[in-house]
């Protein structure tokens, strides 16, 4: 039988959930000083680190490397945009029907490419992910539409708003009973779902079945030999895993309502698999630390040119300013790749676990003097 949790363990989840709500519902506040506190920026983090909690379910709790998880991010989009041309531009529906689809969709690839463990799962995942990019590149362009991606139009169905609205002029945008999902109000929507797919994660982490995923991760084989049936767990973690990315897609589409093929290439896999790996795999905040920090660099740091680095570097005296001008610019602007190559370089070699392994070393290191300041004996004077 199923068993409640105990009063501490709720009391520590309900307590995690409280700080994690707050530092996402603030996000506009304490990022405005790195420059980040623009809406569409805030949504993207919100929707990659939805994308990024996902994928951790599978390789940070069972080891399963996988290549293709941006094919699950691309259906999800699609689905969802399909869902405000044939129904409604309600989003909720959308939401749905994409993390649905998705969902279904793992099921499919999970039970192929999960007839196999370490790179050979790796690399059928990688091939079934390219083989889904080209047909909605080329073969399925009824569904997708190709290389120019779907979108909608004046002419679309729309059955539900058609029921109770008119037809108007110029192409509807999203919305939730009416509120516009553009701005802050997108960016709300977003970080309340995030929210929720964090919770969902967190009771994964402290459940049976994450602790059954943990031992499949730590030695399958042993587990394999005293009975245990590792395959449906794995193939469940999948299509949980597959449906968070399809849900990341399909707030895409919700935040700009257009699915292009180019979400399903291999290079937004590999760019999950970054931030997981950036971030801590198999923590629970990691991933969302590493999406965050792949997002600001695409979009903050990638901004930097010579005039803002000679505004930053001002305080230096003109030939130095000039020089340092000279050595950093490469590492900046176009070049930003170069800083986040060179930041993962540092952290696979000296933190294999991620900015959250360095985070409890920071941690330790804090704590080791005050610690041996209490241990001490106390000395009475006079």
């Amino acid at each position: 039988m199923p068993t409640t949790p105990s009063f501490p363990k709720l009391q520590s989840e309900l307590a995690i959930m409280a700080v994690f709500a707050a530092a996402v519902l603030t996000m506009p506040l304490w990022m405005a000083p790195f420059g980040a506190a623009y809406p569409d920026l805030l949504q993207k983090f919100a929707i990659y680190g939805i994308f990024a909690i996902g994928f951790n379910l599978l390789f940070g709790l069972t080891g399963y490397l996988s290549f293709g998880h941006a094919a699950f991010l691309g259906v999800g989009s699609y689905a969802a945009v399909w869902s405000f041309k044939l129904f409604t531009m309600n989003v909720l529906p959308a939401v749905v029907f994409g993390t649905l689809v998705a969902s279904l969709f793992a099921v499919l690839i999970g039970f192929v490419a999960l007839r196999r463990a370490g790179i050979y799962f790796s690399i059928l995942t990688l091939a079934l992910a390219q083989m889904s990019y080209n047909m909605a590149y080329s073969v399925l362009t009824p569904i997708t539409n190709g290389e120019t991606g779907l979108q909608l139009t004046q002419n679309d169905p729309r059955m539900i708003d058609h029921m109770f609205v008119d037809r108007g002029a110029g192409l509807p945008s999203t919305n939730l009973f009416g509120l516009e999902m553009s701005g802050y109000p997108g960016f709300y929507f977003c970080a309340v779902v995030l929210i929720i797919a964090f919770f969902i994660s967190l009771r994964i982490f402290r459940s049976p079945f994450g602790l059954k995923l943990r031992a499949i991760k730590s030695n399958q084989t042993r587990m394999g030999y005293t009975g245990f049936n590792t395959r449906p767990h794995l193939l469940f973690a999948f299509i949980i895993s597959g449906g968070f990315a399809g849900l990341a897609g399909s707030l895409l589409a919700i935040t700009d309502p257009l699915a292009g093929a180019e979400r399903m290439q291999w290079t937004a896999s590999g760019e999950v698999v970054l931030m997981t790996i950036l971030g801590g795999a198999g923590t629970l905040v990691g991933p969302l630390l590493g999406a965050g920090l792949i997002k600001y660099f695409e979009n903050i740091f990638s901004a930097f040119n010579d005039s803002t680095l000679h505004e930053i570097f001002a305080f230096l005296p003109d030939g130095l300013e000039s020089v340092v001008v000279f050595l950093v610019s490469p590492f900046v602007g176009e070049g930003w790749h170069l800083t986040l190559g060179a930041l993962f370089m540092v952290i696979v070699i000296f933190l294999p676990g991620g900015i959250m392994e360095g985070l409890r070393r920071l941690s330790r290191l804090v704590r080791r003097p005050s610690a041996g300041r209490a241990d001490q004996p106390q000395t009475q004077e006079g």
